[in-house]
């Protein structure tokens, strides 16, 4: 992977995060008007956006969007990385577009003129620090296979998709193409399923997607069980195998299990205080591709993953405060 100009390029939502603390009986009010499901994501549209923001109490705004904070984590872990994402040409889009080239990122990808204003995701943050999203996506589901830049995709060591932009036909097209492009040029193609009920609502397509172009899979356990259709943890081993070359499923305070063939890996997870568990998998999955991109053994990539999540939880908001690199190993600094 030394031939690489980039480590990492991932593509997602490019939202901007808007994160305020909740209590229990205003996630359940919400669930009982509109339909709010906890500890998920939930798709709102423009009008239902500004009335929740209308709702929330205090709030921290950042740029974010799960493919974004997995981008910020891997540059704050030293790593060189691009993003392609699409917002609209506004504020906010400004905003996203400066905070991504200001973290190290490059990100290039042309903003939309005309149509819906860049998205935005509101997080609520209950006592025990479980995140509710509802998201307006605004301009990022406008991103289409023209938005995949072949030279940038062969630039990078591996490919990584935010399972959350696979809603709209086009992204799923943009999707294949980048995963064509990247096998094309010797790269690798990760993807993280995001959310059990994005994967609920397209289980065959991300089976499909799986099974011919992933070859590192992101999942947390009730993600991969809702791609299998199962309910017991036990079944899964037998199921993932031969899937695709390489699954890390992240267990919350279980750690995590990295599966490559027949060999199989438990990381613990870092002992930290739970404030806020957002972006935590995003944190995981760049810190472990960190490592895997740095030529680390599986289980020291685990690690790394396991550091970048625990900072991330540690605090509000779903990218790193601290500089990540000074928390590793000193071996995988």
């Amino acid at each position: 992977m030394t031939d690489a100009k980039y480590g990492l390029l991932t593509i997602g939502n490019a939202l901007v995060d808007v994160l305020a603390h909740a209590s229990e009986e205003f996630i359940q009010e919400q669930y009982q008007k509109h339909g709010m499901e906890r500890a998920s994501m939930n798709l709102i549209n423009e009008t239902r956006a500004k009335e929740l923001y209308g709702q929330m109490g205090p709030a921290i705004e950042s740029s974010g969007g799960s493919a974004g904070n997995t981008s910020a984590c891997y540059a704050s872990l030293g790593g060189n990385g691009a993003y392609i994402g699409k917002v609209a040409d506004d504020q906010l889009g400004e905003v996203f577009k400066h905070d991504m080239r200001a973290i190290g990122v490059h990100y290039d990808t042309t903003p939309l003129a005309v149509g819906p204003a860049t998205g935005r995701c509101m997080v609520l943050v209950t006592p025990d620090g479980e995140r509710t999203m509802n998201t307006f996506l605004g301009a990022a589901v406008e991103l289409d296979p023209n938005d995949i830049d072949e030279e940038l995709v062969a630039a990078c060591a591996v490919t990584y998709l935010e399972g959350y932009l696979f809603d709209p036909p086009q992204a799923k097209e943009a999707f294949v193409k980048a995963s064509e492009l990247a096998h094309k040029a010797g790269r690798k193609v990760a993807l993280t399923l995001s959310d059990p009920f994005c994967v609920d609502r397209h289980r065959d397509d991300f089976l499909d997607l799986v099974d011919r172009h992933i070859d590192i899979l992101f999942a947390n356990e009730d993600e991969i069980k809702s791609l299998f259709s199962v309910s017991d943890w036990n079944d899964i081993p037998a199921l993932v195998d031969k899937k695709c070359e390489m699954i890390c499923l992240t267990r919350s305070e279980k750690g995590s299990v990295i599966m490559n063939g027949q060999d199989i890996y438990e990381v613990p997870a870092k002992a930290t205080n739970v404030v806020d568990t957002t972006g935590a998998g995003d944190a995981y999955a760049a810190g472990f591709l960190y490592g895997y991109t740095q030529g680390l053994p599986l289980h020291e990539a685990g690690e790394i993953g396991s550091i970048a999540a625990s900072e991330v939880i540690s605090h509000m908001g779903p990218r790193p405060q601290a500089d990540l690199k000074t928390l590793l190993p000193k071996k995988a600094a």
